[in-house]
C-alpha cells in the first residue's frame, strides 16, 4: 500500500507524539489541545497540519473536530490524555475529572472508525484505583470492535537519553492480527547519556544564550548528529540567571546527586525527592517534567535550557518552541518523546500496510 496514512492527535500539546508519527511517514491532519501557545508550536513543526484550540471537556468538542476533518479519512487516532490524575506525583484522586478524558478518544473513534487507536499515559494508570481506568479502556475498545494490547515502554531502551516510563495502549480492528510493539534497540550498556546527548551545546558560562544562535562546536556522537540533522541555527538555548545563593547550592551537589548530598543547613528551602538534582554525564537524564527549577546540568551550575531538555526528550534541533521560556519548558515536559512515537509509528505503518 503506497500512500500516506493519516493521523489525528488528541491532547497534542506541542506535538511530540505526532511529530514522531510524522517522522515515521504519517500525515498529521490536526492536533487538538486547549493550550494556544503549544498549538502554535505544533503548527510550526508539522507539515500542513492544523492546530485546533478545543477543550475536550466541552460537550461540543467532538462535533467541532469532525467539522475540521470533513471528508478526510483518518487511519489512526493518537492521544496522551493529561496524566496528573494518574501520576505518582499527583494527588491520585479517583474522582479527578481528568482521569476520564480518555473517553474523548473513543467518542471520536466511534465517529471516524479508524484502523487503530493509540493511547499513552503514565504507568500508574494500570494499577491505581484497582485498575479501573485500564479496564475501562479495554472495555471501550471491545465495544468499538478493537483488540487492544498494552505495554510499558522504557524510553532509554529505544534510544531516548532519559529515564522515562510510559504505558501505551494500541487498539486495532479485530479482523487484523495482534499488534506487536517495537523491539528494544538499546540495551542498558548502550543507553545514551546526557553528555552524549547535549555535550556539544554551548555552555553559556559567559553569556545567557539566545532564542537563535550558532553552534559553537561540531557534533561528536551519533545522537548529536541525529538531533542536528543539518540544522545550522540552534533555537531555544537560553540560560537562566540564578542568584549567587542558588549557584552556591548547585555547586555543592555532586554529579548525579540531589538534596540528600548537600551539607546540613544548605538548600533547606527544597527538601523533596527531585530537589537539587544534578544530572550525571554518563547516564540518561531524570524524567523531564513541566517545570525547570529542580534539575541541573551535569557540568554547569544552572538549570538546563529548553533546548537541552528538548534534546533529552529526543526533539531534533529543527523543532522550534514558541512562547515564554516557562511555556516552552511546559511543552517539552508534557510531550511524548518523538523517538518513542516514531518507534510505534514505524510499527503501525508496517501493520497497516499488510
Amino acid at each position: 500500500m503506497n500512500r500516506n496514512f493519516v493521523a489525528v492527535d488528541l491532547f497534542s500539546g506541542c506535538g511530540g507524539f505526532s511529530f514522531g508519527f510524522q517522522e515515521a511517514g504519517f500525515h498529521i491532519l490536526c492536533g487538538v489541545d486547549n493550550d494556544p501557545v503549544a498549538l502554535k508550536t505544533f503548527e510550526l513543526n508539522h507539515k500542513n497540519s492544523k492546530g485546533l484550540n478545543i477543550d475536550l471537556f466541552d460537550d461540543r468538542a467532538i462535533d467541532d473536530i469532525l467539522k475540521h476533518i470533513g471528508d478526510n479519512h483518518v487511519d489512526v487516532i493518537i492521544g496522551g490524555p493529561p496524566c496528573q490524575g494518574f501520576s505518582l506525583t499527583g494527588t491520585r484522586n479517583e474522582n479527578d475529572k481528568r482521569n476520564k478524558l480518555f473517553y474523548s478518544v473513543f467518542k471520536l473513534a466511534e465517529k471516524l472508525n479508524p484502523e487503530a487507536i493509540v493511547i499513552e499515559n503514565v504507568p500508574g494508570l494500570i494499577k491505581l484505583y484497582g485498575g479501573k481506568a485500564k479496564d475501562e479502556i479495554l472495555h471501550q475498545c471491545e465495544l468499538l470492535g478493537y483488540n487492544c494490547t498494552s505495554k510499558e515502554l522504557f524510553a532509554p531502551e529505544y534510544g531516548v537519553p532519559q529515564i522515562r516510563r510510559r504505558v501505551f495502549f494500541v487498539a486495532t480492528k479485530k479482523e487484523k492480527p495482534e499488534f506487536k510493539f517495537p523491539e528494544k534497540t538499546h540495551p542498558s550498556e548502550r543507553f545514551i547519556s546526557c553528555e552524549q546527548a547535549i555535550g556539544d551545546l554551548p555552555s553559556l558560562t559567559d553569556d545567557i544564550g539566545a532564542e537563535s544562535m550558532s553552534y559553537a562546536t561540531i557534533p561528536i556522537t551519533d545522537y548529536q548528529k541525529r538531533m542536528r540533522n543539518g540544522s545550522k541555527i540552534l533555537a531555544n538555548h537560553v540560560g537562566t540567571k540564578h542568584s549567587d545563593l542558588v549557584i552556591e547550592v548547585i555547586r555543592q551537589v555532586p554529579e548525579g546527586g540531589n538534596f540528600r548530598d548537600l551539607p546540613t543547613g544548605v538548600g533547606e528551602s527544597r527538601r523533596f525527592n527531585e530537589a537539587w538534582t544534578r544530572y550525571h554525564s554518563q547516564l540518561p537524564s531524570k524524567t523531564i517534567d513541566t517545570g525547570h527549577r529542580n534539575h541541573f546540568h551535569y557540568k554547569y551550575d544552572r538549570v538546563p535550557t529548553v533546548r537541552e531538555n528538548a534534546r533529552l526528550q529526543s526533539f531534533p534541533d529543527a523543532f522550534v518552541f514558541l512562547g515564554s521560556k516557562t511555556q516552552q519548558h511546559k511543552q517539552v515536559g508534557n510531550a511524548v518523546p518523538p523517538i518513542l512515537g516514531k518507534a510505534i509509528g514505524d510499527k503501525l505503518i508496517d501493520f497497516l500496510s499488510c
